[in-house]
C-alpha cells in the first residue's frame, strides 16, 4: 500500500490523479499518511522524524480538500498507529449529476429526479450562510416574502425554523415544475403559503403585487433568462421601498452525490468563476445605486444579501 512520506502536495496530486485517471468510478485508492492527530499545534507542512524518516503533516480538512478537489470521496481513515493512518478515496461517477440529466427540462428538477434527491439544508457551508442572510434582513418582520425557483420549499422550512411568528407572513412560492410545487404544496399546507406553476420570465402575468423580502436560490442565472435586465426589473416592479433582497448564486456541482466547490462555466473543463463573480458584482453595484446595504457571504453557494438603508 502506498505510503505517503516527505511528498509535497504537488507529487501527491501528480500521483493520485494520474493513478485514478484510468479507474472506473467507485474505485477506492487507498493509501498511508501521517496521523493528523499526531499534534493539535501542527500545521500543514511541518515536519516530523518518525523512525529516522521525515513526514510531512497535513490536516484531515486538507484531505478532505483534497479528495473533494480531485473529484473523490473520502471515506471514514483508519486508525493503523498513533503515528499514522490508512485513508481511503472513492472515485466519483462524474456523469451522475443532475446536471447532466436528459430528463424534460421542467422535470429535470421534479420529484424522483437526481435533483430531488438533494437536501442543501443538510449541508453546513449552505445552511450556516443562508441563516446569516435571513437573520441579516430580520426575517420575523417580514410579512410578504416571494421566493423564485422555490421547487419543494426547502428555503421556507428553515424559516419557519427561524422566525419567532412565520404564521403572520404570507409566503409565495413559484417554480416551472409542477411536481416539485405540488409536494411544496403537501409540505406547507398552511393557509399562509401559496404556490405557483409558472415559467419566472412570466412572472409579469401573475399579478403578484410587491413583497418585503425576495428569495431567490440558484435560478436567476439560469440560461432561459436575460439576467441583468430581470433583476432590474425583479427589484423595481416587485420589492417593497425598503424591501429585502437575498439571492444565492451556486459556486458548486453536484456529482454523485458530493457537493463539489467550484461553479462550471460553459466551455471550461474546469471550475471558472468570471461569469459568476460579475453577476454578484452587478447586483452589488446596482442595490448600492438604490440605497441598499449589500452584503456578499458564502463558499458553495454565494450569498447576496441587501438590505435597505433609504431615510425617511
Amino acid at each position: 500500500m502506498k505510503r505517503f512520506s516527505n511528498e509535497n502536495m504537488v507529487e501527491i496530486i501528480e500521483y493520485i490523479t494520474n493513478y485514478l485517471k484510468d479507474k472506473e468510478s467507485r474505485y477506492i485508492f487507498e493509501f498511508e499518511v501521517l496521523n493528523p492527530d499526531i499534534s493539535l499545534d501542527a500545521y500543514s507542512g511541518e515536519k516530523f522524524i518518525i523512525e529516522n524518516k521525515e513526514y510531512i503533516y497535513r490536516s484531515y480538512n486538507s484531505w478532505n480538500s483534497l479528495a473533494q478537489t480531485l473529484f473523490c470521496k473520502l471515506q471514514t481513515p483508519q486508525v493503523i498507529s498513533k503515528e499514522f493512518i490508512k485513508l481511503s478515496f472513492v472515485k466519483l461517477d462524474q456523469d451522475d449529476s443532475f446536471h447532466k440529466s436528459s430528463s424534460e427540462q421542467s422535470e429535470k428538477y421534479g420529484i424522483n429526479s437526481i435533483f430531488d434527491n438533494i437536501n442543501k439544508n443538510e449541508e453546513a457551508s449552505f445552511i450556516y450562510y443562508y441563516m446569516n442572510a435571513l437573520k441579516n434582513v430580520d426575517i420575523s418582520s417580514k410579512t410578504k416574502v416571494l421566493n423564485l425557483g422555490v421547487n419543494s420549499g426547502g428555503e421556507f422550512e428553515v424559516i419557519k425554523q427561524l422566525s419567532s411568528d412565520y404564521k403572520k407572513t404570507h409566503f409565495t412560492g413559484i417554480d416551472f415544475c409542477e411536481s416539485a410545487i405540488n409536494k411544496a404544496k403537501k409540505i406547507f399546507y398552511e393557509s399562509n403559503f401559496s404556490f405557483l406553476v409558472e415559467d419566472i420570465n412570466n412572472i409579469n402575468n401573475l399579478d403578484l403585487g410587491k413583497f418585503d423580502l425576495i428569495i431567490s436560490i440558484g435560478t436567476l442565472q439560469s440560461t432561459t433568462l436575460n439576467f441583468k435586465t430581470f433583476f432590474m426589473s425583479l427589484v423595481q416592479d416587485y420589492l417593497e421601498d425598503r424591501g429585502s433582497i437575498i439571492l444565492g448564486f451556486p459556486n458548486c456541482r453536484w456529482i454523485d452525490t458530493q457537493m463539489i466547490y467550484g461553479a462550471k462555466a460553459p466551455n471550461y473543463s474546469y471550475s471558472e468563476l468570471s461569469i459568476l463573480f460579475n453577476d454578484v458584482i452587478f447586483c452589488k453595484k446596482y442595490l448600492q445605486q438604490k440605497k441598499y446595504r449589500v452584503t456578499i457571504t458564502g463558499r458553495d453557494y454565494i450569498f447576496l444579501t441587501a438590505t435597505s438603508i433609504k431615510k425617511g
